[in-house]
């Protein structure tokens, strides 16, 4: 049961730190230091879908389950509504250029976004 647990906490990190990375850039717009965090985050999920590369929370999660005596998601509201979007079914390689591209621009844009705002507060 603490297994199974810390497999879904494990999970909801998973989902908070992709959330984080495509999205975290908007909290520069209220706090300066946010882009110390975001940045290296953004770089990190970037790197992972150009190289093809396993987040390091994929096998801790699996190790996590398998020690919880699961082998995959039988069920349950964690498994139902939040694997497919952390783990979705047609991840490909031309898939994943294609999220780090995405990352890429959202993270362009709101960075801009940022610079035009204490550009505007600093020229004042």
């Amino acid at each position: 049961m603490v297994y199974r647990a810390l497999a879904d906490l494990v999970l909801v990190l998973h989902l908070a730190f992709i959330i984080f990375v495509v999205a975290g850039g908007l909290l520069a717009l209220r706090w300066r230091w946010t882009p110390l965090l975001h940045l290296p985050a953004a770089l990190w999920g970037i790197f992972i879908e150009v190289s093809g590369g396993v987040c390091p929370l994929t096998p801790l999660e699996n190790a996590l389950r398998r020690t919880a005596g699961s082998s995959g998601y039988p069920g349950g509201f964690i498994e139902h509504y939040l694997v497919p979007v952390v783990y979705p079914s047609a991840l490909t390689h031309p898939v994943q250029l294609g999220l780090a591209g995405l990352v890429v621009a959202v993270n362009l844009l709101v960075y801009l976004l940022v610079l035009r705002k204490y550009s505007r507060t600093h020229n004042r």
